[in-house]
C-alpha cells in the first residue's frame, strides 16, 4: 500500500493523493509512504523518485545496519524498529529530500502509524510546516525508540520477580531464566546501540546541525537511546549478579552435600573395620567363643559411632 500525505502552500493537509501529484509543484512538501507494497509498487522508487540503485538495494535486502548514507539530492536512512513479542528487528528505510520524504517497511507497523497520526496533528503547527521531511522524519524515529522502551521495561518486571524467587525455585530454573534474560537483552543492545551511534552521526552532520530547530529534536531522541543504553547495560550486570550469586548459592550448597556424605561415611568406616574384622572366620579367633562377644562388639561400635557424631557436632561440622 503506498499512502501519501502532502502539505499545501496555505498549511492545508491532503492525504489519499495519487502518486502523480507529489511533483506537481503546489505542495511545499510530501509524505510517501510504502506500507508493505507489492513488488509494483516497490518499483516507483527508482521509476518515479529515481533514487540511487545502491539505496533501493538496501531498502530490498533486510537486516541492514542501523546507517545514514548521502546522495546528491537526498539522506538515505535505515533504521529498526522492534517487534515485541519475539524482539526481532523489522526494517525502516527513510528517503529524505527538501520536499519529500519516502518511508519504506516490508510489514505493517503500529509505529508507522502512530507517527502517521501525529504528523496530521501536528502537521499545522509553523515549525513543522517549515521544516516538513526532517519534521516527519523525526516523528518516525520518534515513534521507533518510544516502542523500545516497553521491551526494556518488561524485562525490567521480570529481573524484580527474579530477585524475590531464590528460595521458591530451584537453582537450574532460575538459572534458565537468568540466561533467557541475557539473551534478550542481547537482542535488544544490538539494535538500540547501533541506532544511539547512528542518531550521534546524525547530531554531528553538517546536513542537520545548520538548522537549530530539527537538531533540537534529534538530540532528545538521543537523550532517549541513551538511557535506554544506560539501562540496559544496568539489567545485564544485575543478570550477571544474579547468575553469581546462583552459582554460589549451588555451590554451597554441593558444599553441604559432601559434607554430610563426608561424616556419614567416616563414622562409618571404623566400624566397616571391626565388621570385617569379625568376619573373616578364622578358626582361630577367641572372640568367636565368648558368650558375649557379639553384644560387646555392637556396643563397642555404637559407643564408637555415637563419640564420632559428638566430636564432628563440637568442630561445628553439621553447621
Amino acid at each position: 500500500m503506498i499512502r501519501i500525505m502532502g502539505m499545501t502552500r496555505d498549511h492545508q493537509v491532503l492525504t489519499d493523493l495519487p502518486l502523480e501529484r507529489v511533483k506537481d509543484g503546489q505542495f511545499v512538501w510530501t509524505w510517501v509512504d510504502l506500507n508493505a507494497p507489492t513488488p509494483e509498487e516497490t518499483e516507483v522508487l527508482a521509476s518515479f523518485f529515481h533514487f540511487h540503485p545502491l539505496a533501493i538495494e538496501d531498502c530490498l535486502h533486510v537486516l541492514q545496519r542501523p546507517k545514514m548514507d548521502y546522495y546528491d539530492d537526498f539522506q538515505f536512512l535505515v533504521l529498526h524498529a522492534i517487534d515485541e513479542k519475539t524482539l526481532n528487528t523489522v526494517e525502516v528505510d527513510l528517503f529524505i529530500g527538501d520536499d519529500c520524504l519516502v518511508s519504506f517497511h516490508q510489514r505493517r507497523l503500529d509505529e508507522m502509524d502512530e507517527a502517521w497520526s501525529n504528523m496530521l496533528k501536528r502537521a499545522h503547527d509553523r515549525k513543522v510546516w517549515v521544516h516538513g521531511p526532517y519534521s516527519a522524519a523525526y516523528m518516525v524515529i520518534d515513534s521507533l525508540v518510544d516502542h523500545y522502551f516497553p521491551c526494556v521495561y518488561t524485562i525490567e518486571d521480570e529481573l524484580d520477580e527474579l530477585e524475590g524467587k531464590g528460595s521458591s525455585e530451584s537453582v537450574e530454573q532460575l538459572m534458565n531464566q537468568v540466561f533467557d534474560l541475557r539473551s534478550r537483552l542481547l537482542k535488544l543492545r544490538r539494535t538500540i546501540v547501533p541506532m544511539r551511534d547512528l542518531m550521534y552521526r546524525i547530531l554531528n552532520s553538517q546536513h542537520v546541525q545548520g538548522d537549530k530547530e530539527p537538531r533540537a529534536y534529534y538530540a532528545d531522541i538521543y537523550d532517549h537511546l541513551l538511557k535506554l543504553s544506560e539501562m540496559i547495560e544496568a539489567d545485564r550486570e544485575m543478570t550477571a549478579d544474579l547468575r553469581d550469586s546462583y552459582i554460589s548459592l549451588n555451590s554451597n550448597r554441593m558444599n553441604g552435600i559432601m559434607k554430610t556424605l563426608t561424616v556419614i561415611t567416616t563414622v562409618f568406616m571404623p566400624l566397616t573395620l571391626i565388621a570385617g574384622i569379625y568376619g573373616m572366620n578364622f578358626v582361630n579367633m577367641p572372640e568367636l567363643a565368648w558368650k558375649y562377644g557379639y553384644f560387646a562388639v555392637i556396643g563397642l561400635m555404637a559407643a564408637l559411632g555415637g563419640w564420632m557424631i559428638l566430636w564432628f557436632s563440637k568442630r561445628g561440622w553439621f553447621k
